[in-house]
């Protein structure tokens, strides 16, 4: 299936009609075979070092410490809003900083906002404007507000609430909870996880109940068990939420959910940044990178903004991280600033643009993940590159603002793209192919871990194991045609009685 993008730009010409990377665990193939990435490790070390930035950050809670109460001792603001945050945030205001002027011109010409409860609640807790913020109470307390308003609204309008409106909306928040309970989804749990902050000592038992359950049963049980054993239980569009969801944590309890899974989280910036189609998708507002999933018909703006909002959100979570700065690096380009209804709000409230980044042109252009079993390659980080995706048993290709969907059991020859070449399909088995220096080889489309014989001309056969995808990186000479044969291993005999 080939899917035309009629906004796509590249180069600013119209498109169609209408180890992580290199330090734990998922690899940049290709900088690990010419030598590079020992170079680029050193680069980013000594940057962060002229920078001042020490190694580690934030608090080191255990959640697998699951005897231990988890409690909130904090008081309101409680939610995102810690005191460095409060902080950067109404210097931007005084500051009058472009990102400021775009929330405060919304809010204060009444635009309608898609999401009324939080953003006129952060622009109360940033502003000091009373008014904004009993706007923000009264929809609260009207049909329809969502947990996850309700429980910012709860926790930033604290000082504006009488004693009534303090009962209703704890009684209301105590029923979305309860409501919700069964929903295991990460948006779901991130929003009762919200909830349950903002009502810490405010109501009896049932806040602490939701919070243990969340880390000991949701978390420790389910997720991180998953997520080690390269589950796709997180997917792209689940990592706002996600990141919600950590801050909440982290910033009102100390516990730092990462802490299970630290290859995953530490690969995740990265394989974020470089799941985004190549070309530029321009919208009135400003102009926004894709990711995947793409509908037939043009992108879903709403995801693409908390695609960047959850990338702003990774940065502020672990900023000493050298994948933070890669990712700032990428974030940091005005004319990508979010400033429609919607996003404008998660702009405001995620970016640091004081926040030294490093180029994006650090991060791999083959980024290939054991653990979970996918794989990302673009021919360069210009806007026209070509781009390959092998993700969750599915492939894509990106070239010329088209998106094709690719089966990956039809196709007859490899695909080469500069720096990688991938074979899947019929020629997975048996094909013939020429590296160029330093372009990498990958098989794709196999069995999941399971192991292959791999016979590569005038070399001994060898055994291989296909990841969590079914992947094969190849280790094949460079400059000359080899053929390359691979089967199944034949099954290891019985053991004798």
């Amino acid at each position: 299936m080939s899917i035309s993008l009629t906004r796509f730009k590249s180069n600013n010409f119209w498109n169609g009609p209408a180890g992580g990377w290199g330090l734990v665990g998922g690899r940049c193939v290709a900088m690990t075979q010419s030598g590079l990435m020992t170079k680029i490790s050193a680069a980013l070390a000594g940057l962060l070092l002229a920078v001042g930035w020490p190694a580690g950050a934030g608090p080191k809670g255990n959640p697998q410490a699951s005897d231990e109460p988890v409690t909130v001792s904090s008081d309101h603001p409680r939610l995102f809003l810690r005191p460095a945050r409060l902080r950067l945030l109404k210097r931007e205001r005084e500051r009058a900083s472009a990102r400021w002027q775009q929330f405060d011109a919304f809010l204060a010409g009444n635009a309608p906002l898609p999401e009324p409860g939080w953003a006129l609640a952060l622009y109360y807790q940033i502003s000091g404007n009373a008014a904004a913020g009993r706007q923000a109470v009264a929809w609260a307390l009207g049909p329809g507000a969502d947990l996850r308003q309700l429980a910012l609204v709860f926790d930033w309008c604290q000082d504006l609430l009488s004693e009534q409106q303090r009962r209703d909306l704890a009684a209301r928040l105590q029923k979305g909870m309860a409501a919700d309970a069964a929903n295991d989804s990460i948006a779901a749990v991130r929003s009762r996880v919200l909830a349950a902050v903002a009502l810490f000592d405010h109501v009896p038992e049932a806040p602490q109940r939701e919070l243990e359950g969340v880390v000991r049963n949701w978390w420790n049980g389910k997720m991180a068990p998953a997520i080690k054993k390269g589950s796709s239980v997180v997917a792209r569009d689940d990592a706002y939420p996600l990141f919600e969801l950590l801050h909440a944590m982290r910033d009102s309890t100390t516990l730092d959910l990462r802490e299970c899974c630290p290859r995953f989280f530490k690969d995740f910036p990265i394989e974020h940044l470089v799941s985004h189609y190549p070309a530029v998708y321009e919208a009135p507002e400003n102009e926004y990178r894709i990711g995947p999933p793409l509908k037939p018909d043009q992108p879903d703006l709403r995801l693409a903004a908390l695609s960047r909002a959850a990338e702003l959100a990774m940065v502020a979570y672990d900023v000493n991280a050298a994948e933070s700065q890669v990712l700032q690096g990428w974030l940091m380009h005005d004319q990508f600033m979010l400033r429609g209804t919607f996003g404008a709000p998660y702009e405001f409230l995620w970016a640091n643009p004081y926040q030294p980044g490093l180029s994006y042109y650090l991060a791999p252009l083959v980024y290939h993940n054991p653990d979970s079993g996918r794989l990302f390659i673009r021919s360069s980080w210009e806007d026209d590159a070509r781009w390959f995706a092998y993700f969750d048993g599915g492939a894509q290709m990106f070239a010329d603002g088209h998106l094709t969907v690719v089966n990956p059991r039809s196709v007859a020859a490899p695909i080469s793209l500069g720096e990688a070449v991938v074979c899947l399909g019929p020629c997975a088995r048996k094909f013939r192919v020429k590296l160029e220096e330093e372009e990498a080889a990958f098989v794709v489309g196999l069995d999941p871990r399971r192991t292959y014989q791999v016979e590569i001309d005038d070399e001994e056969v060898l055994e291989a194991v296909t990841d969590a995808g079914g992947i094969i990186e190849l280790d094949l000479p460079h400059g000359k045609e080899v053929g390359v044969r691979i089967r199944e291993a034949p099954p290891l005999p019985a053991p004798g009685p």
